[in-house]
């Protein structure tokens, strides 16, 4: 497994899957093993994939110092990473909650990321965030699937503090396209694969600083895209429309009948999608 070593001594794993020009991945969870990404739907046979396992998580080793599992403080490791594999730019690619370090490492080093992917991505980095409503509206689209009344019951429970372990797996069908066997496979490893100790830290609340990440990508000059799925809450399809407009040159594609997992969803098209949008740089 190859490794580097981030500043504070902590050795980070990362693995490298399929061919052409170098792609930086960041998974999502937050703080989840960079496993459930998988090939991103066969994104790998597009473009070689180097997929981070962030601090505590998958292959990489714990830090000593609990508080550099804050989304600010891991952007050391994006550019350690970068540097490491002697990258002058980089393609990156974000996930879920991936989306908030990849957005804080873009503010940080704007010249250093050529196209910024975010897939599904959470933008708090930027002051837009899900919301009750936004999970509510993506869910009454689901209201012919024959787990939408117990799933929306355990939602119900979770949404008014009394939610169980047993509401939380119930609710997983909402974030999948399809809830056929594939997705409960893919939903049954979260668990084992996230951090939570980590995850609790990741997005502290002072991590972030809306106003001057805002005024970075307001003038920043690299193509940016925003992958939503039609039936996704995290960010619904018209809050990343939002998100695209912090940006000088962003697009926002959504997928049909995808959920917060597309290349799960759809994988021929999700990765055409992606793959046509890295070419235009090349």
């Amino acid at each position: 497994m190859p490794a580097f070593t981030a500043p504070d001594g902590t050795e980070l794993a990362y693995h490298v899957m399929g061919v052409g020009e170098p792609l930086l991945c960041i998974p999502g969870g937050p703080m989840r093993a960079s496993a459930y990404l998988g090939d991103l739907g066969g994104l790998s046979g597009h473009r070689r994939l180097f997929v981070l396992d962030l601090r505590g998580t998958g292959a990489s080793g714990i830090p000593a110092d609990p508080a550099t599992y804050r989304c600010e403080r891991q952007v050391t490791d994006v550019e350690a990473l970068r540097a490491h594999l002697g990258l002058e730019r980089v393609d990156l690619l974000a996930h879920s909650a991936g989306g908030d370090l990849a957005l804080l490492y873009a503010a940080r080093y704007p010249r250093r990321v050529r196209t910024l992917t975010l897939v599904t991505g959470r933008a708090r980095a930027l002051g837009v965030d899900f919301t009750e409503e936004h999970r509510r509206e993506a869910a009454a689209l689901r209201e012919a699937e024959p787990w939408f009344a117990d799933a929306n019951d355990s939602y119900e429970r979770i949404w008014a503090g009394s939610g169980t372990d047993a509401d939380w797996d119930a609710i997983a069908p909402f974030f999948y396209g399809r809830w056929d066997r594939a997705a409960q496979e893919h939903a049954a490893t979260e668990v084992e694969q996230s951090n939570d100790e980590a995850a609790e830290l990741y997005a502290s609340p002072d991590a972030f600083d809306p106003a001057a990440a805002r005024a970075v990508v307001a003038a920043w000059d690299a193509r940016v895209l925003l992958l939503a799925g039609e039936l996704d809450s995290g960010p619904l399809p018209r809050v990343a429309a939002a998100i695209a407009e912090l940006f000088r040159a962003a697009e926002t594609v959504v997928l049909p009948g995808a959920g917060h997992f597309p290349w799960l969803d759809d994988p021929r098209r999700f990765a055409e999608t992606v793959t046509a949008f890295l070419d235009q740089a090349l």
